[in-house]
């Protein structure tokens, strides 16, 4: 193998993934040859797709099974400690939630940015082998072109103009017959147009499908960072319509990260299926439209190895040499003689000068230097960095999943703590000083205090050993005057100064009224106070 050929040595991780079992839908085992027209083939790439498919519905079943349990088991919400516990776990589970998303996030912007790396230069690549092969197309377009028509309309004025001398028109014919050589030789040369696939259409159509599933994962990263954030939020802020609504969400996006798990698993095995014998593949592709000798130069580009082109090349020169000569030997022994064929005999030599020069730069695009170097960025772009980036998108998906599994975890948790809490609110707002059973024993506490206040002022004047003397009270007007402010202008007591004078209530009978009398001024006071409540 030549020393060009060491700049490409398979990545480990095609290798490996290389390694996988190819399995078809029937459970059949097939070739790892990478074959994409081969149906059989396709199916064991499905089948991998369908194994994430598979890890999706454990993954469902697993959390519906972890609901019903949660549901069906409660645990006895009055113990502080089970509440406590309950409440860490939540708090875990988020922290776990939110640290596991962050990490995936991160890992996803760097795969999507590696594969998008490696697909532009695949499409780079093929762009610059179209470019390439376009030109090879022009010049040899250009140089017959100008071969058979514009060189045979100056032999032919030539051979009118040089009718009476046999030796020019022997020199005509010699020419002619130069350049009928020149145009078998580029006959003779690959036409690339004959190839099925058309890298021009083949780069427009990948860069296409790149743009769209670059932008694709760009808005699933950014969707994952804000439906974690924004179930954060709910978890602190304890809002049970953005934590029911964030739940829905990551059960979307869970089965969209399985989804593309499987997309990607899928991809990278196919590409590095390809990845682990290229040159096999390639040669089975153009084996109908160009020889095997041409591809094998191509694609191992060694210097040990002839240039399939290099005898068509030296016709080719050596033709335009021939005919050069010839034209400066009629220019010089010619134009003497035959004025007129000068401008003829100059154009037949522009054109052999632009033939030329389109010689040199055929030869340079026929070298396989170019469209190896081409060959190589393009397997470094999709081998390297397509295929890493592809397993990074893997390991994004996975870790998408679970995080949004343990958020899915903790929600279900947290919004039974916000039912419990809002409960216990509803219990204490029961309980509370305005309710109405706090109201009928505020009521029924009062009844029994007036009671108590009655039966002790009726002991303390039994208790009484000599009423004090009777005296009449003179007070001021200003002292009438508060005491009915105090009784609040009610008619039943605005006339009726108790207190300040000394006499008992109205309503009270002949031997309260003994009683009243009998009691200090302090004690008709405190009775007085609490006749009014």
């Amino acid at each position: 193998m030549s020393a060009a050929r060491v700049e490409y040595i398979a990545p480990w991780w095609s290798s490996w993934l290389h390694g996988f079992p190819h399995i078809s839908l029937n459970l059949q085992p097939v070739s790892s040859t990478f074959s994409p027209g081969d149906g059989e083939y396709q199916q064991s790439l499905v089948f991998l797709a369908c194994v994430a498919a598979a890890g999706l519905g454990v993954n469902l079943l697993g959390l519906a099974i972890y609901l019903g349990v949660l549901c069906c088991c409660r645990r006895d919400e009055d113990e502080d400690g089970s509440k406590k516990s309950g409440s860490c776990c939540v708090t875990w589970s988020a922290v776990a939630a939110g640290l596991i998303c962050c990490v995936a996030v991160g890992v996803g912007f760097y795969g999507n940015s590696e594969t998008n790396d490696g697909v532009y230069q695949l499409t780079y690549s093929l762009y610059n082998a179209n470019h390439t092969l376009g030109g090879v197309e022009s010049l040899v377009d250009g140089t017959m072109g100008g071969m058979q028509t514009g060189l045979q309309q100056h032999l032919a004025r030539l051979d009118e103009i040089f009718a009476t001398r046999g030796d020019y028109v022997q020199t005509l014919r010699f020419m002619q017959q130069m350049a009928e050589s020149i145009i078998k030789q580029l006959l003779g040369l690959p036409d690339w147009t004959q190839v099925e696939v058309d890298l021009s259409a083949v780069a427009d159509r990948i860069a296409y499908v790149e743009y769209y599933r670059w932008l694709s994962y760009l808005l699933l990263l950014i969707l994952d960072l804000i439906i974690c954030l924004t179930a954060c939020l709910g978890l602190a802020k304890q809002s049970r319509w953005l934590l029911t609504t964030m739940m829905v969400f990551g059960v979307l996006t869970l089965m969209v990260s399985w989804a593309s798990l499987g997309a990607d698993i899928a991809t990278a095995v196919g590409t590095s299926d390809f990845c682990v014998s290229p040159d096999k593949f390639l040669m089975n592709q153009t084996r109908d439209a160009l020889s095997a000798d041409i591809v094998h130069y191509y694609l191992y580009c060694s210097q040990t190895l002839p240039n399939p082109f290099q005898q068509a090349l030296t016709i080719f020169q050596r033709s335009l040499t021939t005919m050069q000569i010839q034209v400066q030997g009629l220019l010089q022994f010619a134009v003497p003689l035959f004025p007129t064929a000068e401008r003829d005999l100059l154009g037949v030599q522009q054109l052999l000068n632009s033939s030329e020069t389109r010689l040199h730069q055929l030869t340079a695009l026929l070298d396989c230097r170019g469209l190896n170097k081409d060959y190589l960025d393009a397997l470094m772009g999709v081998c390297y960095d397509g295929v890493e980036g592809l397993l990074y998108l893997c390991l994004f998906s996975l870790l998408s999943a679970s995080a949004f599994c343990a958020m899915l975890c903790a929600i279900p948790r947290a919004w039974r703590q916000i039912a419990n809490r809002d409960r216990d609110y509803d219990d204490i707002e029961d309980d509370g000083p305005f309710s109405p059973q706090a109201r009928r024993a505020t009521a029924h506490n009062m009844t029994n205090m007036q009671s108590f206040c009655s039966y002790s002022s009726s002991m303390g004047s039994q208790s009484s050993l000599q009423a004090p003397p009777t005296s009449v009270s003179n007070a001021p007007v200003s002292e009438y005057m508060n005491q009915a402010a105090l009784f609040g202008g009610n008619p039943r007591y605005e006339n009726v100064p108790l207190i300040g004078r000394g006499s008992p209530p109205p309503s009270y009978s002949p031997s309260m009224r003994a009683t009243y009398l009998s009691m200090t001024e302090e004690q008709r006071r405190h009775f007085g106070d609490e006749f009014q409540a």
